[in-house]
């Protein structure tokens, strides 16, 4: 157990050692590029991205080994490389700072560190794919209300009783400012509730237009 943690470089690198690392590199991304990929879709050049990333990280770590300038340089091309970057996932994130741990433990020559590791996270990752954590996704709710209703408390009991929270997002006229239409933001208590809820609301808005969407969703990011 105690070769896991030794390095099989010893600061000397020779083209054995590099090879085995190059190796131990190209394993660690295909098992991250798994983990990404396990029920979830992603791209192509993303793909062979996460499987080439260690190697090309262990590469250059090798490279730089104690050189300065050369530090200084790598660490400047690096930069470009982020401003030329999309905003993503986090689990892409996640994917991509994976892999580049496992290049820099390959460089340093902890192969066994290295492959457990990314054995580890990729596990976690797999895990909570398997067992995603439930969340009630926002709505968007939009009501058309005759200009006769004091629109501004006219549902709040409605809201309190069938969701978790609501915003009123928007307010516009319409048909002349003879009609109202309001867009509110909410998240239901219990989505089994929707039918009766939007009975609720015709109730109160003379049973003219209402409709309910899923409210779009952000990029992730971190």
């Amino acid at each position: 157990m105690s070769e896991l943690f030794t390095s099989i470089t010893n600061g000397v690198f020779t083209a054995e050692t590099y090879l085995i690392c190059v190796g131990c590199a190209l394993i660690c991304g295909i098992i991250a590029a798994f983990s990404a990929s396990f029920k979830s879709h992603i791209t192509k050049s993303f793909l062979v991205t996460l499987i080439l990333l260690p190697v090309s990280v262990q590469t250059v770590i090798m490279m730089v080994n104690g050189n300065v300038g050369t530090g200084v340089a790598v660490m400047g091309a690096f930069s470009l490389v982020r401003f030329r970057s999309v905003p993503g996932k986090a689990k892409d994130i996640v994917s991509i700072f994976l892999t580049m741990t496992a290049g820099l433990a390959c460089a340093s020559g902890y192969v066994g560190i290295a492959i457990l590791f990314t054995l580890i996270v990729s596990l976690g990752m797999i895990i909570v794919v398997l067992f995603p954590v439930k969340s009630e996704k926002a709505l968007d709710l939009r009501i058309t209300v005759p200009e006769s209703i004091s629109f501004s408390d006219a549902f709040d009991d409605l809201f309190e009783k069938f969701t978790k929270n609501y915003t009123l997002v928007s307010v516009k006229t319409t048909n002349m400012g003879s009609l109202y239409k309001l867009q509110y933001r909410i998240e239901l208590k219990d989505s089994n509730e929707m039918k009766e809820f939007i009975d609720s609301l015709r109730c109160r808005n003379g049973n003219l237009e209402i409709s309910v969407s899923v409210a779009p969703q952000g990029v992730e990011e971190l």
